[in-house]
């Protein structure tokens, strides 16, 4: 049987589509080797053991972060045959694998976001407390959203929580968190605070919450963010980028809500504070009122008293102008035509007048007028 002859390009037509059908993915692990950016865009590298060499091609949108020669990297992509440039595989997602270079890929990124100040104190914003509403990224089946759920409710309750449930670790992880992070960005009205949390695990588990993308997400977020990922001993780069850490799921609730038992209490102290302030209150008012009172008392009294004393002075001068007391002390008043005469002045002989005494009226007719030598007043 003759061999089937290809063309160059009918051979790399025919492999790809071979590839397609029995390697549609694939995923590699290996040594970094080569590594390099082209453009700020296009990342090439090399996948390396003791025994062979593959190469890579990707973006700078698969990176997890800084990368350098020597990290155990696994790779997701797909296996292609380049017409001009041989084959390689298009990688779809890359993370670094054992502890050594996860580690390395971490501080490479911390260092670069640092140099950034994407972990600067300045840059750290409050938390609404309590707040009412809270978006809540998390995979429905851990412990962590559980333990969230059951403290959250257990010390407050009331609140609204909206879940976006996601891939905590593996392949996923970061794609997932990443897009349940601009979900809730988009609709920022919605919530007061985002809360990602995951349980603990290994380094490889939780690589995801060092990631640059999932890290940068967290800077990025409009909505004000808490992060608790694994337990205490564990600080992701997301947590130090979020605007507030827990030290555990749990944890994290403990910092957004008070426990009600102890906002009762301190109710119930306020109850009686404000009690004892409005009887002290009260008292003090209720004496201002009495030494108002008797100061009102005594300023009336002697109001009263001035009054009583002008009233009698005003009796004693009346009663000294008064023409009948002086009758009574012996005097007379002589009226002519009904008027008191005070002078002789208009008085003539024959004139009729009356004498009144303290004891009775005498009609008399005056017989003669005589003026005195000295009229000092008429």
């Amino acid at each position: 049987m003759d061999d089937q002859i290809f063309s160059p390009s009918d051979f790399v037509a025919v492999l790809n589509q071979t590839l397609e059908f029995a390697y549609p993915r694939v995923a590699v692990q290996g040594e970094l080797s080569n590594f390099r950016v082209s453009k700020n865009r296009w990342v090439y590298f090399d996948l390396k053991d003791e025994m062979a060499s593959v190469k890579c091609f990707g973006t700078v949108y698969q990176l997890p972060g800084p990368l350098e020669d020597g990290m155990m990297m696994k790779i997701v992509g797909q296996p292609r045959l380049h017409p001009q440039f041989g084959f390689s595989i298009t990688v779809q997602n890359m993370t670094p694998v054992g502890e050594g270079s996860i580690k390395k890929a971490a501080n490479l990124l911390e260092a670069q976001l640092s140099k950034e100040g994407v972990f600067d104190p300045e840059r750290k914003r409050p938390i609404p407390y309590p707040p009412t509403r809270i978006g809540l990224i998390a995979s429905s089946e851990s412990a962590a959203y559980s333990d969230f759920i059951k403290i959250i409710n257990t010390r407050w309750g009331g609140i609204e929580i909206l879940l976006k449930d996601v891939q905590v670790q593996g392949e996923r992880a970061v794609t997932d968190v990443v897009a349940a992070i601009q979900y809730f960005n988009a609709h920022a009205e919605d919530v007061d605070v985002l809360v990602v949390t995951r349980g603990g695990g290994s380094l490889d588990d939780l690589a995801a919450f060092s990631s640059e993308q999932v890290t940068r997400a967290i800077a990025a977020s409009r909505i004000p963010t808490l992060v608790a990922i694994g337990h205490e001993r564990d600080v992701s780069l997301a947590e130090r980028a979020a605007d507030q850490r827990a030290s555990t799921p749990s944890n994290a609730a403990e910092l957004l809500v008070p426990d009600k038992q102890d906002a009762l209490a301190w109710l119930k102290e306020v109850k009686q504070n404000l009690f004892r302030m409005t009887r002290v209150q009260h008292d003090a008012a209720a004496q201002d009122v009495s030494v108002a009172r008797e100061d009102l008392q005594a300023a009336v009294q002697k109001v009263l008293s001035s009054a009583v004393s002008d009233l009698r002075a005003k009796k004693n001068l009346l009663d000294a102008y008064n023409p009948e007391l002086a009758v009574r002390r012996g005097y007379a008043l002589v009226r002519h035509r009904g008027r008191i005469i005070k002078s002789v002045d208009g008085l003539k002989s024959e004139d009729k007048i009356s004498i009144s005494l303290k004891d009775g009226i005498i009609d008399a007719t005056i017989n003669q007028v005589e003026e005195a030598e000295n009229k000092e007043r008429k």
